[in-house]
């Protein structure tokens, strides 16, 4: 690479280093060991220059410091020249570049080469016959040297093999796959807003079978509205840096580092550009994208957007806690108890609000829980009483006393009769699982019920129904279920139109939403952290006071124990002859454990005194400062977030599609996700307006006969690519073999 920033000589003698020195006279570059001369050069004699600089560090005169200090050149020019003087000695700073040889493709034989294709010959047998390269011949028929006619057997296009692609990646002039010089020097002075899509054939491109989640994903919202998200002009525009999230969620890669050991240039070709951004470009720009609480507005937008398009899912929603544990250490994390790991493990509960079918609409993170009881009125609930479409106007409702806007269901840590009572006022019906359920009810009282799931499945339930005035605050119907092993299971619900077997159906549906969780942890890497980024919390935030907590503890240890020894002691009896010596023994044994019993009273009264003093929260300023914490930082979070939504929600959408092709259905994710991953031939026609994905073939016919019927039906979406003109068409079949 030629030298950007020529050396500079002073007039003066000046020196480099101990007793070398340098200076210029009458044009030439005179070097001194004290006051004797012992190297000179002209002044633009820059070959000489680099040799004798070279030569002075490669003997241990000067270090490559020194150089670039004293004559004002890069380090990195000083060192190419050192590794060339060790390598060649002073001969290679002479040698004549090498210059490009006479053309391969003369007018003769680009006008032999027009014949044989014309002739009916493929692009490897005109270059065997004529001895050229394949790949010399493939780039004149791509920049339109050539032309290779259609006909039977032969591909008007020309595609780049995945070997090919690797090669010119490796050689890019600005890094693995920057092949885009002018669009990428243009971005870097202000000139380019964001480079154009330009799609290029090519056959074998790894996971090029996530294009088939475009239309879907477009379909669902992937840039509706991301105008609002503040990103600075640049070679990369906000809908690639989108879909190229998007689009790694889809393939299963677990994080942005995932990408190190990805080829840029062939994740690239599935978004038009020469390359993807590099992982730390790339996290860049997502701090970019989540700045302020731009991201977070973007995602009430398009759960507004989703509830609009769909107010059957809006009218009852599932509210629950998910729990994502953080193994860290930069922080003291309040702990939490994770049902799945049945353990309490520091952690940061984020509340999910999801549709009847597991499809997520938002989430509320709480670095300090409350418990759901307080997110659900404090953030959740006007949330949803402001963007939940179709609600019954006030005329309606004070028409109706038992009508309700929507529903919301919840599990048992959400169970308050004064919630419920509350809730009601508001005109919000609950369902849920009652506490403290009671005795069974009479068998008499259940009856054969035929209940509809929610996928049309029809089972038989033994049900049963009761009005009845929860804590003497509120009349809920209370819905029992006799399971087979004969235990009930209460529900209750101030809904008070739907029908019983439909509340049933809706409650126990509520998996839906755990299954979401399990999902999207296993497959869209939910819990990962995104980053390191710690935040600090609010000194007014309400925490629980730690000497509370241990107090807690003391008192549930100490009541155990006493409960322990009051059965020991009513379990003594004399069970032998009454006997002086044995009944004495027999009474200090009893009076001893009596003392104990006393004692363990005495001491468990003063701990519930000392607790009933201690206040059950502190604002996290009064904590113990090694007590205090901070939160992880949630910008970043609620971006990827968000796109891990809509690329589930596009998944959903396809496998809805391919469930009834499929004679499991349940085996219609894990065919989208070899789809995902299976390589495609990507084929351009810019004169036909049109972007042709041929997915390789799958494992087996069954898969293959599902995924035409799936091309069939995106196909009828009309897709256009984005910032395009290209109209996507998804087929089954590589370019050779259809």
């Amino acid at each position: 690479m030629p030298q950007l920033l020529l050396p500079i000589f002073p007039d003066a003698v000046t020196p480099i280093k101990d007793l070398l020195s340098v200076g210029k006279q009458d044009g030439r570059v005179v070097y001194f060991h004290g006051v004797l001369p012992v190297f000179s050069h002209g002044e633009e004699d820059l070959a000489t220059f680099r040799m004798i600089t070279a030569q002075f560090i490669a003997q241990g005169h000067l270090r490559v410091v020194d150089v670039s200090r004293a004559f004002g050149v890069p380090a990195l020019s000083v060192k190419r020249a050192l590794k060339r003087y060790r390598q060649e000695g002073p001969k290679g700073f002479y040698v004549p570049p090498r210059r490009r040889g006479p053309a391969v493709l003369t007018a003769e034989v680009l006008q032999q080469a027009q014949a044989l294709f014309d002739g009916g010959q493929t692009v490897p047998s005109v270059a065997t016959e004529l001895g050229i390269k394949s790949d010399t011949l493939s780039k004149a028929v791509r920049a339109g040297r050539l032309h290779v006619p259609v006909g039977k057997g032969v591909c008007a296009v020309v595609s780049s093999t995945k070997s090919e692609r690797s090669a010119l990646d490796s050689a890019a002039p600005m890094g693995v796959g920057a092949s885009n010089v002018v669009a990428r020097v243009a971005a870097s002075v202000g000139g380019l807003n964001a480079v154009a899509p330009q799609f290029q054939a090519a056959v074998d491109v790894p996971r090029g079978g996530v294009l088939f989640a475009l239309p879907a994903l477009l379909a669902v919202g992937l840039l509706d509205g991301s105008e609002g998200l503040p990103l600075p002009a640049g070679y990369y525009g906000i809908d690639s840096l989108l879909m190229l999230i998007a689009f790694m969620a889809l393939a299963r890669l677990e994080s942005v580092e995932s990408l190190r050991s990805c080829a840029p240039g062939e994740w690239g070709k599935l978004l038009g550009l020469d390359r993807i951004p590099e992982v730390r470009t790339l996290r860049e720009k997502i701090g970019l994208l989540s700045q302020g609480d731009h991201a977070e507005k973007w995602s009430a937008d398009l759960c507004r957007r989703w509830m609009a398009a769909a107010p059957e899912q809006a009218g009852i929603l599932y509210v629950d806690a998910h729990v994502r544990v953080y193994y860290g250490e930069q922080t003291q994390l309040p702990r939490h108890y994770i049902a799945r790991q049945r353990l309490c493990q520091r952690a940061t509960a984020d509340y999910w609000v999801n549709a009847i079918d597991g499809q997520p609409f938002f989430r509320v993170t709480q670095s300090v829980d409350p418990g759901l009881i307080k997110v659900l009125e404090g953030e959740i609930l006007p949330r949803l009483e402001r963007d939940i479409p179709g609600q019954p106007s006030a005329e309606a409702l004070a028409a109706d006393p038992l009508r309700h806007r929507f529903t919301l269901v919840f599990d048992r840590e959400g169970y308050s009769p004064e919630l419920f009572k509350r809730l009601k006022a508001r005109r919000v019906a609950c369902l849920s699982y009652r506490k403290y359920a009671g005795d069974d009810w009479s068998p008499e009282e259940f009856v054969d019920a035929t209940i509809e799931l929610r996928r049309g499945q029809q089972v038989r339930m033994r049900l049963a129904e009761r009005g009845t005035l929860l804590g003497g605050v509120v009349w809920v119907r209370e819905i029992r279920k006799v399971c087979d092993t004969g235990r009930q299971v209460a529900l209750i619900s101030t809904d008070y139109q739907s029908g019983i077997g439909r509340l049933a159906a809706t409650l126990f549906a509520r998996w839906s939403q755990e299954n979401f969780f399990k999902y999207a942890r296993e497959h869209f890497a939910l819990d990962r952290l995104v980053d390191y980024q710690m935040e600090e919390i609010p000194d007014t935030a309400r925490v629980v006071n730690p000497a509370r907590r241990t107090l807690d503890g003391q008192v549930r240890a100490l009541t155990s124990k006493l409960s322990r020894r009051l059965a020991q002691f009513g379990a003594l009896n004399l069970n032998e002859t009454i006997e002086p010596a044995k009944v004495e023994a027999f009474v200090a044994k009893k009076a001893a454990a009596h003392d104990e019993i006393e004692h363990l009273q005495d001491e468990l009264k003063a701990l519930k005194e000392q607790r009933k003093e201690t206040p059950s929260h502190l604002a996290l300023k009064d904590l113990p400062e090694e007590q205090q914490f901070r939160r992880l930082s949630t910008h970043s979070k609620q971006l990827l977030d968000t796109l891990k939504m809509i690329a589930y929600r596009a998944e959903t959408a396809m496998a809805n599609v391919l469930a009834p092709l499929l004679s499991r259905p349940d085996e219609a994710r894990s065919l989208l996700r070899a789809i995902y991953t299976t390589e495609a031939d990507l084929l351009p026609d810019p004169n036909a307006g049109t972007l042709t994905v041929r997915l390789h073939h799958m494992a087996n016919g069954v898969s293959d006969r599902a995924v035409r019927k799936l091309c069939d039906e995106l196909n009828s979406t009309k897709t256009l690519f984005p910032r395009s003109n290209l109209r996507l068409i998804l087929q089954l079949g590589t370019s050779q073999n259809p």
